[in-house]
């Protein structure tokens, strides 16, 4: 397994993975930048990169988080979110199959391992609040912004 630190505009970013795929995609305010990338990680960087660059709204390179059967049912419900839109906890819990499933869709959202790419920031409150988010609000706030800016209408 192989580790890589990187700094975006929302912190320092740990990137963990090997040749089956990353497994860790993770935020915090403090860490010391990697001097050197891995190769194995050197696309996830590229991509990660791009992203925070405004050139690319989705990733291509190899997933392999580590969960529960349940967990990875919503991460992959979380990657069917498009690139600029948001979904309520309720809406991906009937899309998952079972609308009583709330709090546990809440829950692994909340214990995905891997921030931005399986984009747990697209889920919203019913009410299109900014509810929980690991990372803190900020960074949630500052992500859906990024996918999706208002841009200002011309007066003339």
């Amino acid at each position: 397994m192989e580790t890589t630190y990187i700094k975006t505009p929302l912190g320092i970013v740990k990137i963990t993975g090997d040749e089956n795929g990353i497994s860790v995609i993770s935020v915090s305010d403090k860490g010391e930048i990697s001097a050197t990338i891995p190769s194995i990680l050197q696309e996830s960087v590229l991509q990660l990169n791009d992203y925070f660059k405004g050139k690319r709204n989705g990733f291509t390179f190899k997933l392999n988080p580590s969960g529960t059967e349940f967990q990875q049912k919503v991460w992959k419900g979380l990657l069917e979110i498009p690139f600029g839109k948001t979904m309520s906890y309720l809406e991906l819990s009937k899309k998952l199959g079972d609308v009583k499933a709330i709090r546990a869709v809440a829950s692994a959202n909340g214990k995905n391992p891997l921030w931005i790419v399986v984009p747990c920031h697209r889920v919203i409150g019913t009410d299109g609040s900014l509810t929980g988010y690991a990372g803190g609000l900020w960074r949630k706030k500052w992500l859906l912004e990024h996918e999706n800016p208002t841009t200002q209408q011309s007066l003339f």
